[in-house]
């Protein structure tokens, strides 16, 4: 699957488990009419878990399986895949990633009131401190296609969605 073959682009949103992806992904696929991918949803409902990390208290994902149950839906284009991660998914499938940071006071904050407390609340918060999912990114996709966005407060989710928007029109007029 090459990206000039598709009508419409991919779009990776990623971040720390808090930051927003779900919320800008659904508010981007509302605005835009693409696909959602909530990668979390779809490993679930499609039985992509392996086993339960007992520490973490969260199921193990069968990347593979995962990866084979999307591939067909990302040839199509259109998709914003929301998700944690990053180092696992093809390269050729996206045309943009998004990063989203947030505030570690705030993010803290937002992981409480989910529930998560000890080990878990504490590799989450430090995975932002230490800006692991932007690295992985930068280290998985071309450098030039990551985008770090600040994801603090609603209105800065309104203006990501509209920063979206407007790379997703460019892109149109530059892949006719």
């Amino acid at each position: 699957m090459s990206n000039s073959s598709r009508k419409l682009p991919n779009i990776l949103v990623t971040g720390t488990p808090g930051v927003g992806k779900s919320e800008l992904s659904r508010l981007l696929a509302e605005r835009t009419g693409f696909g959602w991918l909530d990668v979390s949803k779809l490993a679930i409902e499609h039985k992509c878990l392996e086993s339960f990390d007992e520490e973490y208290q969260c199921p193990v994902l069968d990347e593979d399986k995962l990866l084979d149950l999307m591939e067909p839906m990302m040839a199509e284009g259109g998709k914003i895949v929301d998700y944690h991660g990053t180092d696992f998914f093809p390269e050729r499938w996206f045309d943009i990633v998004f990063v989203l940071r947030t505030n570690n006071t705030i993010l803290y904050d937002r992981l409480v009131a989910r529930g998560y407390s000890g080990k878990k609340l504490e590799d989450n918060i430090d995975c932002e401190i230490f800006q692991t999912l932007l690295i992985e990114a930068k280290e998985s996709y071309k450098e030039e296609i990551v985008h770090e966005l600040q994801s603090n407060i609603p209105e800065q989710t309104i203006d990501n969605v509209n920063r979206i928007c407007q790379w997703i029109e460019q892109w149109k007029l530059d892949n006719q």
